[in-house]
Order: C-alpha cells, then structure tokens, then sequence
C-alpha cells in the first residue's frame, strides 16, 4: 500500500539515536496505591469469550480467556 501523497516523510529508525526518542509516559494505573485500602470488593465478569476481574475501586484486571486467570488477578490486587 502507498503511503498518503500529503503524508510527511518519516525518518528511517536506523538513524534515529535513543537519546532523541521521548521518554515513555506515566501510566495513570501506575500512580496509584500498590495496596488497595480495606473494603475492596472484588469480582469477575464476562464479555464475550473473555473474563475480567472488577474491584468497587474503579481497578479492572486485563481480559482473560481463563476464568481461573480473572480470579487470581483479583486475588492479587485485593492482597496488594
């Protein structure tokens, strides 16, 4: 496929220096609490083929095929 006729050129990343790259962002889900306060509330959930782990704290594991998996993930975060 050709690229966009109005699409500015790219640099070739075989002369780009890793000093000239921005450095990753903060991740929202990083600056939060590593232990969750008492009172948490854990569950899962399915959509579609997929199971998730929720928390009352706003907090949601990534989807997971194993409901097994889900769980645990809860565990986790309940334990902190």
């Amino acid at each position: 496929m050709d690229p966009h006729p109005k699409a500015p050129p790219t640099v070739p990343l075989a002369t780009l220096s890793l000093a000239t790259l921005p450095l990753p962002r903060a991740d929202a889900r990083s600056e939060r609490p590593a232990q969750p306060p008492a009172g948490h509330s854990t569950s899962t959930t399915e959509r579609g083929s997929f199971c998730l782990a929720l928390c009352t704290c706003g907090w949601r594991g990534p989807a997971r095929r194993s409901r097994d998996l889900a769980r645990k993930d809860a565990t986790l975060h309940t334990a902190g």
